[in-house]
């Protein structure tokens, strides 16, 4: 049967305010999605059995004690199959360079990554739309990954504009720790009523996170990963973190932060792309 290599690039919010809350508790949003070359390789295989089975990362004891019905990939891939009807089963590997519980999206990428490879390798034919209504359901980050390229998002962070984003080298810190995305959203000190940004004052300057707050006071170390990075540049969180970032206008100067982070933190020096 066909194999397949799709790269699973990781994001940044390059803002994230949260301007309103819906009767069922999802936050609404306003962010900019910010892809960049920080990416995981989801390697695809089609069976003619049926099964959807994933190759558990042997150099990562957490993904790898992760039950299969819990990884957003295997999801995605029997959430296809079932919208389809597809026979057709799947083996999934994943190379893993986004680390998790960062705020940079990797599991979500992976996600789609899956659906837009079995697309193809099921001959499915479903248009990116339909796949990205499909990943909706897996996370409110999977649609920008299936459309993937930078985008203004609203509502749950699945209603996309295409953006331009400068030409731009960015450094990501991460800190030795990871954070939960429901905690921060559950956090009854996270502002929920930001007033609504337009695209033109995002791109006058204006936007902020409204998690890094939360996330500051909670988690000293991501606090301190802030303060290292925003000697050289703006820092802000991603998401809801642990990961923070700032922008660099050549790789160079990006290359050079980034070889010397603090002890205990990972640092990369990646484009931004999309």
């Amino acid at each position: 049967m066909s194999t397949l290599r799709v790269l699973a690039p990781a994001k940044l919010n390059l803002f994230l305010h949260v301007v309103g809350r819906r009767p069922d508790g999802y936050h609404l949003l306003q962010t900019v999605f910010q892809l960049i070359d920080l990416q995981d390789e989801v390697s695809l295989a089609a069976t003619d059995d049926g099964r959807i089975v994933r190759d558990p990362p042997p150099d990562d004891p957490v993904l790898a004690a992760l039950p299969d019905a819990a990884d957003l990939c295997v999801k995605a891939a029997l959430r296809l199959q079932a919208h389809t009807g597809c026979r057709l089963g799947a083996r999934i590997h994943v190379t893993k360079r986004i680390p998790a519980g960062g705020g940079l999206g990797g599991g979500s990428s992976d996600a789609a990554a899956v659906l837009l490879g079995l697309n193809q390798l099921w001959n499915l034919g479903l248009s990116r739309d339909e796949l990205a209504q499909l990943g909706l359901a897996l996370g409110a980050d999977v649609p920008v990954f299936v459309h993937g390229h930078n985008a203004w998002a609203e509502g749950l962070g699945e209603q996309l504009v295409r953006l331009q984003t400068p030409q731009r080298w960015f450094v990501v810190l991460r800190p030795p720790v990871s954070i939960s995305t429901a905690e921060v959203f559950a956090a009854s000190e996270l502002t929920r009523d930001t007033p609504p940004i337009t695209i033109a004052a995002f791109l006058a300057g204006h936007g902020h996170n409204d998690c890094e707050p939360v996330v500051r006071s909670r988690y000293p170390v991501v606090a301190a990963a802030l303060e290292w990075l925003g000697q050289f540049a703006p820092a802000r969180l991603t998401g809801t973190g642990s990961c923070v970032f700032a922008a660099f206008a050549d790789e160079a100067a990006a290359r050079n932060v980034a070889a010397a982070p603090p002890p205990g933190h990972q640092a990369w020096a990646v484009r931004g792309i999309g």
